[in-house]
């Protein structure tokens, strides 16, 4: 069997845990510990020298930044913060829409924008021209993500080589 892949995930806390917890269970790679709301409240309360350095060290041995790309996600400063450091670093990128998944609380959500559409790059093109974002059947987009997940990580690390 493959090892499993260490990746770290980017998304909109407030909005999409409960999406993002559903493939941290999947099991098809090994991501970041989830943050409990008072963990990432006591992290947030030390300000912004806190946080990024919570995300490097959360980020540190990390192959691959998956973006979850819900409906409110591009609009995230420490979610840009993320794309900028994971591209700068040469580490796989990929993002994934998560607005199919289900949330107990809220059902579905509209697709977000594409994140990676407000970043250019030094070649004159968009990141989007060369991060994929996956975008999961709606019929069945919880195991269409389950299927794919490692397979579409490894792209990401391989397209960084």
């Amino acid at each position: 069997m493959a090892t499993k892949r260490r990746v770290f995930y980017s998304f909109h806390y407030d909005n999409d845990v409960f999406r993002v917890q559903q493939i941290r269970n999947m099991g098809a790679i090994d991501g970041d510990e989830p943050v409990s709301k008072n963990d990432w409240e006591t992290v947030k309360k030390g300000g912004d020298k806190a946080i990024e350095k919570w995300i490097d060290e959360n980020m540190d041995g990390k192959s691959c930044v998956v973006v979850l790309i819900g409906e409110d996600t591009y609009k995230r400063p420490w979610v840009k913060h993320e794309i900028v450091k994971a591209w700068n670093e040469k580490r796989g990128l990929v993002g994934i829409y998560i607005h199919n998944l289900k949330d107990p609380k809220t059902g579905t959500c509209y697709k977000g924008t594409n994140p990676f559409e407000q970043f250019t790059c030094n070649s004159g093109k968009k990141l989007s021209d060369y991060v994929e974002c996956y975008n999961p059947k709606s019929t069945d987009a919880y195991n269409d993500i389950k299927e794919n997940l490692a397979d579409w990580i490894e792209k990401a690390i391989e397209d960084r080589k």
